[in-house]
């Protein structure tokens, strides 16, 4: 199961990535779209649903690769059975918050598919279309979330910590800064 887990979660990081592309690629259409004097005002409305997409998408990718931002500095001078009372702790603060902003914005995304609402700026779509991009990676960070709140209650290390230690050993220092 969790290797279920982590193909989806790089197959979202991917997905997330891609939309970090295509805002690179509408970007430079509309530039070069506006010097010919050709209509492109719609893109804007694009690029910022790819935005939104890109950072969920990307969320739990990121948090498993221990890219989040995480304040060590007591975690790093604490003892290993005091860091794991921590972990456990954050993570079950975070699980819950996170499990409360998933069912909140599906619940919102499931109103705006019932009474069809649609998008007000300059491409009108079904607003949930673009929404739906964000209860995907709320329900994929939930889903890291309690993985590695599993993995830390069964006395397993997170997956952040070990790719931190994992850079750490190869020399890299960079997320540290």
């Amino acid at each position: 199961m969790r290797r279920l887990l982590e193909r989806t979660l790089d197959a979202a990081g991917a997905l997330g990535a891609f939309c970090v592309f295509l805002i690179f690629v509408l970007m430079i259409v509309a530039g070069v779209g506006r010097q010919f004097n050709l209509a492109v005002s719609g893109v804007n409305d694009i690029v910022s649903w790819l935005c939104a997409a890109a950072a969920f998408f990307a969320m739990a990718h990121a948090f498993r690769h221990g890219d989040f931002v995480r304040v060590t500095l007591v975690l790093d001078k604490v003892s290993p059975r005091l860091r794991r009372i921590l972990d456990v702790t954050c993570l079950v603060i975070a699980a819950v918050s996170v499990g409360y902003l998933t069912w909140s914005a599906t619940a919102f995304t499931y109103e705006s598919w019932e009474f069809n609402e649609m998008a007000t700026g300059l491409v009108v779509i079904p607003i949930w279309i673009p929404q739906s991009t964000f209860v995907i990676g709320c329900w994929l960070l939930l889903a890291a979330m309690v993985d590695e709140l599993v993995t830390v209650l069964q006395g397993g290390k997170p997956s952040y910590q070990r790719a931190l230690e994992e850079r750490h050993a190869k020399g890299d220092f960079s997320s540290d800064i």
